[in-house]
C-alpha cells in the first residue's frame, strides 16, 4: 500500500513542478527514485543508475536519430525560406478571405512533411498575424488554428507522419509509421473538421459582436515585412515534404521488407528483428534523404549550412533528453512492487477490449506529465508489452494498437501545463485567460472524439 503511495505522489509531483516550469531532466530522476524509497523493496543508488539511466540510455539509442533529423530538417527548412514559401502557396491556393482554413492547411503540410511542432509555430506566427490583422479575426484565435495544424492530426492520426508521437509506438508493437491507415485517415478527418467548424463559428460570432483583431503593437507593423528573403520556388520548397511521405512509404512497405536481415538476431544487434526496426529505419532513410534534397536545392553558402546544421542539431538535445528522462522515470516505476496494483487496476478497465484500457493509460500519464510524447513514453514503457499480449490473445491487429496509443497521446497532454501550450500563447502575445479555451477545443476535445470514433470502428471492424 505505502508503494502505491509513493507512485501515485510521486506522478503528482511530477506534474505540479513540471507546471511549475522546474525542468524535467531534474524532476524525473528525483520523483522516480521517490517512488522508490517508498515502496523499499530496491536499492536506491542502483535503481538510478541501471534501472532509470539504463532505460534513458535505450530510448536515446533507439531515438535519438528521429530527434537529431527532424530538428535539423526543421530548421534547414525554416532558414531556407521554403517553409514560408509553403504557407504562401496554401494561401493563395485557398484565398485570403479563408484565414484560418489557410493557417491550419499550412501547418498541417509542415507538420507532416516533419518540420518540428516548435519550429512550425515559430514560422506560422509571423504569417498568422499579418493574415488575421487584414481579416479582422480576433487574435486570440491564432494560437487554435496554429495548434489544430500542428498538435492534433499531423501529429498522431495521418498515417506515416514523422512526428515522434507516432514513431515511439513502432518498437512495442512491431508496426511501422503507416499503421491503420484508414482509421488514422477517419481520425484526421474528424479532428480537422470538427476543429475548423469549431473556429469558424468563433470567428463568425466574434463578427457578429463587433470583435475584432484588437490592439495593435508595435510588432504587429513588422507582420507584412517578417521574412524578406527572395523565397524558393514551389517545387523546390514542396520537393523535401514529398519525399518525406513518399520515401517513408516506399522503404517502409517495399524495400527494407525485403532485405535480408537474419543477423539481427546476433547479440552485437541486440537479438531483435526486422519488425521492430523496420519503422525506425524507414523514417531515418527518409528523413536523411530529404536533408539532403533540402541542402542541393536550397544552400550555396557553407558558412550558413553550418549555422543552421548547428543550431538544428542542438535544439534536438532537450527534447530527446526530456523525453528519455521521462521514459527512465516509466521504467523505473515499472519495477516497483506497486506498480503491480496500478497495472492490474489500468489493465482491468474493459478486460475484454484493450484498447480502452490502453488509451485511458496513455491519456492519464499524458495529462500528468503535460507531454504527448512524455505520457506515451511512460505508458508504453511500462504497459505496451502487456497490451501487445493480450492484442494478440484478442485477435486485435498491433497496427490498431498502435494508432490508438499514438491518438491517445495527443488528447489530454494538452491541459494548461503542457510546455507546447505555453510557449504556443507566449509566442502568439496571448495570455490562457484569452485563448486557452479554444486551444483546448480543437487540441482536448477534438482528439477525444475522434479517438472514441477510431477505437469503436476498430472493435468493429478491426483495423484498416
Amino acid at each position: 500500500m505505502l508503494g502505491m503511495v509513493g507512485i501515485v505522489l510521486s506522478l503528482l509531483l511530477l506534474m505540479y513542478l513540471a507546471y511549475r516550469d522546474v525542468s524535467v531532466l531534474v524532476l524525473a530522476p528525483l520523483c522516480a527514485l521517490l517512488a522508490v524509497v517508498f515502496d523499499g523493496n530496491l536499492p536506491v543508488l542502483a535503481s538510478y543508475t541501471q534501472i532509470f539511466m539504463g532505460s534513458v540510455g535505450e530510448f536515446v539509442r533507439d531515438f535519438f536519430p528521429l530527434f537529431l533529423l527532424g530538428a535539423i530538417f526543421g530548421k534547414l527548412m525554416e532558414d531556407s525560406g521554403a517553409a514560408a514559401k509553403i504557407a504562401e502557396v496554401v494561401v493563395w491556393a485557398v484565398g485570403v478571405k479563408r484565414t484560418i482554413l489557410a493557417i491550419v492547411l499550412s501547418c498541417g503540410i509542415l507538420t507532416y512533411g516533419g518540420v518540428s511542432l516548435f519550429v512550425v509555430v515559430f514560422a506560422a506566427f509571423p504569417l498568422s498575424r499579418s493574415l488575421f490583422r487584414q481579416a479582422d479575426i480576433p487574435r486570440r484565435l491564432i494560437p487554435a488554428a496554429i495548434a489544430l495544424g500542428s498538435f492534433t492530426f499531423t501529429m498522431t492520426a495521418m498515417p506515416g507522419t514523422v512526428q515522434i508521437q507516432n514513431q515511439i509506438p513502432m518498437p512495442f508493437f512491431r508496426t511501422t509509421s503507416f499503421a491503420a491507415p484508414g482509421l488514422g485517415c477517419i481520425g484526421s478527418f474528424i479532428m480537422f473538421g470538427l476543429g475548423m467548424l469549431w473556429l469558424n463559428s468563433q470567428a463568425t460570432r466574434a463578427r457578429r459582436s463587433g470583435e475584432g483583431f484588437g490592439a495593435i503593437v508595435p510588432s504587429d507593423d513588422l507582420a507584412a515585412d517578417a521574412d524578406t528573403r527572395n523565397l524558393p520556388t514551389v517545387w523546390s520548397a514542396f520537393a523535401p515534404i514529398i519525399c518525406v511521405v513518399v520515401l517513408n512509404y516506399v522503404f517502409s512497405q517495399f524495400v527494407i521488407p525485403h532485405w535480408d536481415t537474419s543477423y539481427l538476431g546476433e547479440a552485437q544487434f541486440g537479438k531483435t528483428n526486422l519488425q521492430k526496426v523496420q519503422g525506425t529505419w524507414s523514417t531515418v532513410l527518409s528523413m536523411l534523404v530529404a536533408v539532403l534534397i533540402t541542402i542541393g536545392l536550397h544552400f550555396r553558402s557553407i558558412n550558413g549550412l553550418k549555422i543552421s546544421l548547428a543550431t538544428g542539431a542542438r535544439s534536438s538535445l532537450l527534447p530527446i533528453f526530456n523525453t528519455a528522462s521521462e521514459y527512465g522515470y516509466g521504467s523505473t516505476i515499472k519495477n516497483l512492487a506497486g506498480f503491480v496494483i496500478v497495472q492490474k487496476f489500468v489493465t482491468g478497465i474493459a478486460p475484454g477490449n484493450p484498447l480502452i484500457s490502453e488509451s485511458i493509460a496513455v491519456n492519464s500519464l499524458a495529462a500528468m506529465t503535460g507531454s504527448a510524447s512524455g505520457g506515451l513514453s511512460i505508458a508504453l514503457k511500462a504497459l505496451g508489452d502487456t497490451y501487445y499480449q493480450r492484442g494478440i490473445e484478442t485477435g486485435i491487429n498491433p497496427e490498431l494498437l498502435h494508432r490508438v496509443a499514438s491518438m491517445s497521446c495527443g488528447g489530454l497532454d494538452s491541459l494548461p501545463h503542457n510546455g507546447a501550450v505555453i510557449t504556443l500563447l507566449l509566442i502568439c502575445g496571448v495570455t490562457h485567460r484569452q485563448g486557452y479555451k479554444d486551444v483546448a477545443v480543437v487540441s482536448i476535445a477534438c482528439p477525444l472524439v475522434a479517438t472514441i470514433v477510431v477505437i469503436g470502428l476498430g472493435t468493429l471492424c478491426g483495423s484498416f
